[in-house]
């Protein structure tokens, strides 16, 4: 190995290697950097740039092992940005499946994996050893997603089961608009190639095999367990906190939640791993402490440890092991071996080590809310309660107060933590989640989640009917509140979309002042703050079309209104919420700015005439338009179009949803589908094109 050059060490590289024993929790923040790089990238990397990333990190490991102080540093930043590319290369290539090429309708046979419910609140199917007619093994998608928008009045579905049925399937759609949530990239990931519905009947074609899918069975026979004896939405809450099965929750119950910021209870992550541990761990040491022989012998604090791990450990099987479960799995798993290892148990090492973990094995993660809000808020929790476990909780506070004290310090360090992810994803804030938390953590932790574990130990013995009794109260309590709470007078603040740098600039400050020590950390402040600029300043489309031209959003000075009261509802409630309105789109389309009849509505935008035309007789009156319009957008495919600019179905195919802005002298489109990557369908990036110039 040729040596590196010595490098003399001054300034910023000797105030870093000063601090080189702390500075391990940005290994994940660098990671995370090469991760998002490389989802920003418009086209998909080939074999040559993996290779250079294998070997800059091979040059960055050489400098940091054995390389002079000056290039440990250097050699780590390199190291790490080269990992989180070459994580994200090997994790495509691991999930890399069909997807549907087109649209298909006919016989669909596959095995449930999965039961859950749509926004519309349509029992959906996750099926994989997918069978479709006339489509050979080699272009049949690995996994594939039915919703079930008929009833089953004499089947009940189940993991492990193999049904058949007839319906229809297409490939997962891209963002409803450019820039915005890409549910397709998602799909990829989860190895899902098709999505559809059925309207026919669902046969059971075959009973699970033997220990097939045994811990999603266990988690269904749980969840119906629950279910059965506690009656509404509190069954479905508390099979939801216990198992993960949010399927028996109604639409109105997780609007509630989520509009009081309650919707993290539901969410099997770090507070749920914790409270169910922590009692496991709590009553194993104490439990032990009570037999006289048995405390003299052991180490109950190590049993208990091994014992709580054991539990993480199946709790996060049966929740389905999301990222923000696997992340709070890590953390407990690190904490438990740091008793066992007799050493400091919660620092930001711990969650330098799961954030490096789930990068490294699954980097997708880091452009979901989930990861971002929980990393969020344990990172802000940590640095919080460090900074005044001397000064207030050992020294000022009575023992009394120390409980609420804490409650009220956690809740609002969460809430904030959290509040920008949570805004720039769901766009918007819950102005009462501070109340609405300090009524209900408590509850959950001291009741609900104690009361569930109780219920599972004494479940053998058919001992579980009063612990269900305790924990279905508490369950209505939170439930309560978050009705409550979420029908006070301003209980949602709407928050417009973010661009697309505003997050990672606002990440990588925030991380800057959570992890360097001393005055310098307060120069994260000046990332936080452009990014917060930036945010508030941000423009949305002028113009918005959806994928099959259906719909059309304009932006006015009452707000976006659109072209049709109905269809395209999914993505009429998403451009709405990105623009920070909660209007229902049938009020959104009352707004003035569209004219005419239903089929044929005229419209200006950015001082030129369009028209959007769907319905019978499309095509011809498309063709027609273009000699009176300049921009014509048509649910038809139209072979001709001279005189205008033609959105049709033909070009939103290619395209995907497009969105207008003003630029030069003219507009300029921009579409959601432009870049070329494995989940987008495409072998080359679309730039964005001017669209319209004015006339001569």
């Amino acid at each position: 190995m040729v040596a590196l050059p010595a490098v003399r060490v001054t300034g910023w590289q000797a105030t870093l290697l000063a601090r080189q024993g702390r500075l391990f929790p940005f290994v994940p923040v660098l990671i995370g950097v090469g991760v998002g790089l490389w989802f920003a990238l418009p086209q998909e990397p080939g074999m040559a740039a993996y290779a250079a990333a294998l070997m800059l990190a091979g040059v960055g490991a050489a400098a940091l092992l054995k390389g002079h102080d000056g290039w440990q540093i250097p050699g780590a930043i390199l190291l790490c940005l080269s990992l989180g590319v070459l994580a994200c290369g090997l994790r495509l290539w691991l999930v890399s499946a069909p997807v549907m090429d087109g649209r298909y309708f006919g016989p669909i046979t596959g095995r449930i994996v999965l039961i859950d419910r749509s926004q519309s609140d349509a029992m959906r199917l996750t099926l994989d050893r997918v069978m479709l007619s006339d489509m050979p093994p080699g272009m049949t998608p690995a996994r594939v997603r039915i919703s079930v928008q008929k009833d089953q009045p004499q089947w009940q579905p189940e993991p492990g089961q193999t049904i058949m049925t007839t319906g229809h399937l297409a490939a997962p759609e891209g963002p409803v608009e450019p820039g915005g949530f890409d549910f397709a990239r998602m799909a990829f990931f989860d190895r899902l190639g098709g999505v559809g519905y059925t309207r026919n009947p669902v046969v059971l074609w075959d009973l699970p095999v033997g220990g097939a899918l045994w811990i999603n069975r266990t988690r269904t026979y749980l969840a119906q367990g629950m279910m059965s004896r506690m009656d509404g939405d509190a069954g479905a809450f508390a099979a939801g906190v216990m198992t993960g099965d949010r399927s028996g929750l109604s639409p109105e119950a997780v609007a509630a939640l989520r509009d009081s910021s309650l919707a993290h209870l539901l969410a099997i992550s770090g507070m749920n791993m914790v409270f169910l541990t922590g009692f496991v761990f709590a009553l194993i040491r104490y439990g032990l402490a009570l037999v006289p022989a048995a405390a003299l012998r052991v180490d109950a604090k190590k049993i208990a440890a091994v014992v709580a791990l054991g539990v993480a450990a199946f709790y996060l099987m049966l929740s389905g092991a999301n990222v923000a479960t696997e992340r709070a799995f890590i953390m407990v798993a690190v904490m438990l071996g740091a008793i066992l290892l007799d050493r400091r148990a919660l620092s930001l090492r711990s969650v330098a080590v799961a954030g490096t973990l789930i990068l490294l094995y699954r980097p997708e993660g880091l452009t979901e809310p989930g990861f971002q809000m929980s990393f969020a808020a344990t990172v802000a929790l940590i640095v919080a309660f460090g900074a005044v476990d001397t000064a207030v909780l050992r020294e000022r506070l009575p023992r009394w107060a120390i409980p609420v004290f804490t409650l009220i310090l956690s809740s609002v360090v969460a809430g904030l933590a959290t509040a920008p992810y949570a805004a720039a994803h769901f766009n918007r804030f819950a102005d009462y989640g501070l109340i609405a938390n300090l009524l209900t953590v408590p509850v959950m932790g001291a009741v609900v989640m104690p009361a569930g574990a109780t219920a599972a130990l004494l479940a053998p013995f058919g001992l579980a009917e009063p612990a269900l009794w305790v924990m279905e109260q508490g369950c209505r309590w939170i439930l309560w509140v978050a009705v409550q709470v979420a029908g006070w007078e301003g209980a949602v603040t709407p928050i417009t979309a973010p661009g697309p740098w505003v997050l990672p600039v606002l990440t990588l400050g925030l991380a800057w002042i959570a992890v360097w020590t001393g005055r310098g950390r307060w120069l994260g402040l000046v990332p936080v703050i452009a990014a917060l600029a930036i945010w508030g300043t941000a423009s949305r489309p002028l113009l918005l079309v959806s994928g099959e031209g259906a719909l059309a959003g304009l932006m006015t000075d009452a707000g976006r209104a659109l072209s049709s009261p109905r269809g395209a509802g999914f993505a009429a409630r998403q451009w709405l919420e990105n623009d920070g309105d909660l209007a229902p789109q049938a009020d959104a389309a009352a707004r003035p700015g569209f004219a005419g009849e239903a089929g044929f509505r005229t419209f200006a935008v950015g001082g030129f005439q369009a028209v959007a035309i769907k319905g019978r007789g499309a095509e011809a009156a498309a063709g027609e338009a273009c000699a009176t319009f300049d921009l014509v957008i048509t649910t038809a495919r139209v072979s001709a179009g001279d005189g205008c600019v033609l959105l049709d179905a033909g070009r939103l195919a290619v395209t995907g949803p497009v969105a207008l802005h003003p630029g030069g002298s003219g507009l300029v489109m921009t579409a959601a589908r432009a870049d070329a990557r494995a989940w987008s369908g495409r072998t080359l990036p679309l730039a964005a094109e001017v669209l319209l110039a004015p006339r001569p």
